[in-house]
């Protein structure tokens, strides 16, 4: 899916320009931290930029700020339209469910993910000992690798 020059400038800005809450959500899914799923952050979608985007699971996670309300949240609906027809899930959160609850916005981001690359919501088991998150596959991958 290409972007304009403009979209992909501004993804740079906005990467540069994080607020705390997606600084904190970040801190969590950067580096395939999340069982294995990759996501990049004010990632370019057409017209559109993500907060955080896992193309794997075709996955977009947004954290609204204060300013998500009246006519900005109705552009998020048609932005959320303009995704779901093209095959694209989109988990929002608010800022504050990312500042108070961030083990539970990540747990509910994991959920998704496994369900979208159709695997079983639940939690897997831990990882054997000497085995981190790095260099791991995702779930989806696995799956896939075995079809």
């Amino acid at each position: 899916m290409r972007s304009n020059p403009y979209t992909q400038q501004r993804a740079t800005q906005l990467r540069a320009e994080t607020t705390l809450p997606e600084r904190l959500l970040w801190s969590k899914l950067r580096s395939k931290q999340l069982l294995g799923f990759r996501f990049r952050r004010q990632h370019p979608l057409g017209p559109y930029i993500a907060d955080f985007y896992c193309h794997e699971t075709a996955l977009v996670i947004e954290v609204d700020g204060q300013r998500h309300v009246g006519e900005r949240k109705l552009r998020d609906m048609d932005r959320d339209a303009w995704m779901h027809e093209r095959g694209i899930d989109v988990l929002r959160f608010t800022s504050y469910q990312v500042r108070d609850e961030l083990d539970v916005v990540c747990a509910t981001i994991l959920r998704r993910c496994r369900v979208r690359c159709g695997e079983a919501p639940h939690p897997s088991p831990p990882p054997h000992a000497g085995e981190g998150a790095r260099g791991r596959d995702s779930e989806c991958s696995r799956k896939n690798s075995k079809t």
